[in-house]
């Protein structure tokens, strides 16, 4: 084992902390972190708080962007590590926001997946081959979110 390497790998939650308490004491905005790394907004943000994983150059840049002194190097590899996706999502969050997809999800899931099958045929939307994109929509009786996904769709095999 080299000099430079951890002793230990660093958690992915304990990555998370570290880059959001970087973030918040030097005033840097997703928006400058996934600049920094190159990378879109959504899969930067996603990989920070430990869903994705970035490529070795993305997390350099995001980890040397943060400032994050000798934790630096920890940080950029735990960037890199493969993510046990959705392990917090085992019961449905109680956070308002977060709730509410699972609640738009529960009243309209079956909806969507009708007019899914009925416009491609029996399959599913990737999750791994998607993009997300949340934008604010300026209106008169409150600005709105706009959340845009878009996956490619896998039909089926029959056999």
């Amino acid at each position: 084992m080299s000099d430079s390497a951890p002793a230990a790998l660093m958690s992915k939650v304990e990555m998370t902390e570290l880059i959001m308490a970087s973030k918040f004491i030097q005033q840097k905005t997703w928006k400058d972190i996934s600049a920094a790394a190159g990378m879109s907004e959504v899969f930067v943000v996603s990989a920070c708080l430990g869903q994705n994983s970035l490529p070795a150059e993305a997390a350099a840049k995001v980890a040397g962007f943060l400032d994050l002194g000798n934790r630096a190097k920890d940080v950029e590899i735990a960037l890199q590590l493969p993510p046990k996706k959705g392990q917090e999502a085992e019961t449905v969050s109680k956070d308002p926001l977060i709730y509410r997809f699972f609640e738009i999800i529960y009243v309209y899931g079956d909806t969507i997946k009708e007019l899914i099958h009925e416009e491609f045929g029996d399959g599913i939307m990737s999750a791994i081959d998607f993009d997300l994109k949340v934008d604010r929509e300026e209106n008169p009786k409150g600005d709105r979110v706009k959340v845009s996904m878009t996956g490619k769709f896998l039909k089926y095999n029959q056999w």
